[in-house]
C-alpha cells in the first residue's frame, strides 16, 4: 500500500509542478527556483522584474511544512501504524520518496530540458541547467521531511 501511495503521489506531484509552468506569468512564481544567471536576467527584464515576489527562506520552509504535513498526514492516516516508529517510517518512506523523485526526475530530467519552465525573452536552455539550486532543495527536503515524519508520526500515534 505504501508503494502505490508514494506513486500517486509523486503523480499528484508532477502535475502541480506541471499546471504551476508554461508561460511568464506560471514561471515567475517559481522564481527562486532558477539558476542565479536566470535569475540575474530576470532582474534586468522591465516586465519581469515588477512581477517578482521573494519570499523569506524561512517563511517559505515553515508553509511547506504546513503544506506538506497535511497532505502526509492525510496520506499517513491511511496506512497508519499503531505505534509512532511505524508512522514515523512510513511518512519517512513517503516524503523522501517523494523528494528523490523530485530532485532526480522533476528537477534533474524534466525541468532543466523542459521548454516550459523558460521565459520568453530568456531562451537558451543552458542558462538553465545549472542544477545547484535543486540540490539545495533536496538537502532542505531532507530536512524537511524528517521533522514531519516526526510531527505527524506522533500525531498519528495518538489518534
Amino acid at each position: 500500500m505504501i508503494i502505490i501511495e508514494l506513486i500517486i503521489l509523486c503523480l499528484l506531484f508532477f502535475l502541480v509542478c506541471y499546471y504551476n509552468t508554461g508561460n511568464d506569468e506560471k514561471n515567475i512564481k517559481s522564481y527562486a527556483s532558477y539558476p542565479n544567471k536566470v535569475q540575474e536576467m530576470i532582474k534586468e527584464d522591465l516586465y519581469l522584474q515588477s512581477q517578482i515576489k521573494e519570499t523569506s527562506p524561512i517563511i517559505s520552509f515553515i508553509s511547506n511544512i504546513l503544506v506538506f504535513g497535511v497532505v502526509l498526514f492525510v496520506f499517513g492516516f491511511v496506512i497508519k501504524s499503531n505505534n509512532f516508529k511505524g508512522n514515523f517510517m512510513n511518512l519517512i518512506i513517503l516524503g523522501e520518496g517523494v523528494n528523490v523523485f523530485d530532485f532526480l526526475v522533476i528537477d534533474l530530467l524534466w525541468w532543466r530540458n523542459t521548454p516550459r519552465i523558460r521565459f520568453k525573452n530568456i531562451q537558451d536552455k543552458a542558462l538553465y541547467q545549472d542544477s545547484k539550486k535543486h540540490f539545495i532543495s533536496f538537502v532542505k527536503g531532507i530536512v524537511l521531511f524528517i521533522i514531519i515524519a516526526l510531527l505527524d508520526g506522533i500525531l498519528l500515534s495518538i489518534l
